[in-house]
């Protein structure tokens, strides 16, 4: 196995670790959180307190000081059992630009409560009209003495009903020289007037994912709440979204990993026409592909997250071919898991059934398929930065 040769031994003992947590305790809320579209708190605080949460923040933040390989072994545990509950994962999501942008400060006061399992963070990009357009947001964020003024409507925002933190996409220049430019990141706590979350229900997938729709109407957010430098909030944004499909690589390769060891094991134990499933060449040739693309993509996965530690900063475009390949590979896998259960796994109370829902949101979030292939045309032609901190490089500019 690739672990074997790639992995320390404390990443072996973290990848170990959350696979026993993942196999003992998610099998208890699985079937109930994705049919009643419930986010499984009880499962988060017991993730959390076993450092599951947050590790890759620094020490002096709760964290456990980790790198992104060691943090997505766990992503990959998880969802290798089960992807909506492997989202309790997410609840950090958005405090990667605190952690790269962020004042000591905000660090300080909205890091370690995240880490310890004591509250959630959400990232409010999409709009109803801009999805992979980011550039395309309408949201405002109109300064006002020593505070901002938010208006706008977010949409699919992860942890959007439950969040403690909201981290905020908003125009601050109303008339930029480039659609891209004049935008800032924001840290909108719950209580603040003026802020309202609808639960979006009926997902097709990772149903225990709390996903909702954001509203600001005048929300007044004091200056102190801006992460990183006014008008550079797309810059920030794309880092960011850099960083992150390195996690959803994994969230792939771990449903690929669950889905093919479930196939494996249905075809060893069924019988039809007298003889097992898995004796027929046919499942063996469906098998042996499954197996091939899986550790293809585990590879490409592993080699992003790999290149993130050691260089201090992500490969846009290797980053993307990792997202891009492994949501595809999950795709593929599980169908023909489905194809091999038959019937059986047409049934929702199946796992495989539930893998089949969960797998279609990796070619969506965090940037669809498509704009991951333009990212890697890009990456070809030499338009993306070899450094993403050399603002004048960045392809947007």
């Amino acid at each position: 196995m690739l672990a074997e040769f790639i992995l320390t031994d404390e990443q072996k003992a973290i990848k170990e670790a959350a696979r026993e947590f993942a196999e003992k305790e998610f099998p208890n809320y699985a079937e109930e959180c994705d049919r009643e579209e419930k986010f499984p708190f009880e499962l988060w605080k017991k993730a959390a307190e076993l450092g599951f949460i947050g590790m890759s923040f620094p020490e002096e933040f709760g964290g456990q000081g980790l790198g992104i390989l060691d943090s997505c072994l766990v992503v990959e545990e998880f969802w290798r059992v089960d992807g909506g509950l492997g989202q309790i994962l997410s609840s950090t999501f958005g405090a990667e630009q605190i952690m790269m942008f962020g004042t000591i400060e905000q660090k300080k006061k909205y890091l370690p409560p995240l880490a310890k399992g004591k509250a959630i963070c959400c990232a409010c990009y999409t709009e109803p009209q801009a999805g992979s357009d980011v550039a395309g947001i309408k949201t405002r964020a109109d300064k006002v003495g020593d505070e901002y003024v938010i208006n706008g409507t977010k949409m699919f925002i992860t942890n959007g009903t439950i969040a403690d933190y909201y981290i905020v996409l908003a125009r601050t220049d109303p008339n930029p020289p480039k659609r891209h430019h004049g935008m800032s990141v924001f840290i909108v706590e719950k209580d603040t007037p003026g802020l309202q979350a609808k639960k979006l229900k009926n997902k097709l997938g990772i149903r225990a994912s709390d996903t909702a729709e954001v509203v600001f109407k005048n929300v007044k957010v004091p200056k102190e709440n801006l992460v990183g430098t006014e008008g550079q909030g797309f810059l920030q944004t794309m880092m960011f979204f850099n960083v992150t499909r390195i996690p959803v690589a994994f969230q792939a390769v771990g449903l690929s990993q669950g889905a093919f060891e479930l196939a494996f094991n249905y075809a060893k134990n069924r019988e039809l026409f007298e003889q097992k499933l898995i004796d027929f060449q046919v499942t063996q040739e469906k098998l042996a592909k499954m197996r091939t693309k899986l550790e293809c993509a585990r590879l490409l996965a592993y080699q992003a997250a790999y290149y993130q530690d050691k260089m201090g900063m992500p490969d846009p475009g290797l980053t993307a071919m990792a997202k891009y390949y492994c949501a595809h590979v999950a795709q593929e896998i599980v169908h023909e898991a489905v194809q091999i259960y038959g019937g059986y796994g047409y049934m929702n109370e199946q796992a495989v059934a539930r893998m089949f829902r969960d797998a279609r949101i990796l070619e969506i979030y965090e940037g669809t398929r498509e704009v991951e292939l333009e990212i890697i045309a890009r990456s070809l032609l030499g338009k993306l930065p070899s450094k993403l901190g050399n603002v004048r490089k960045h392809p947007f500019m």
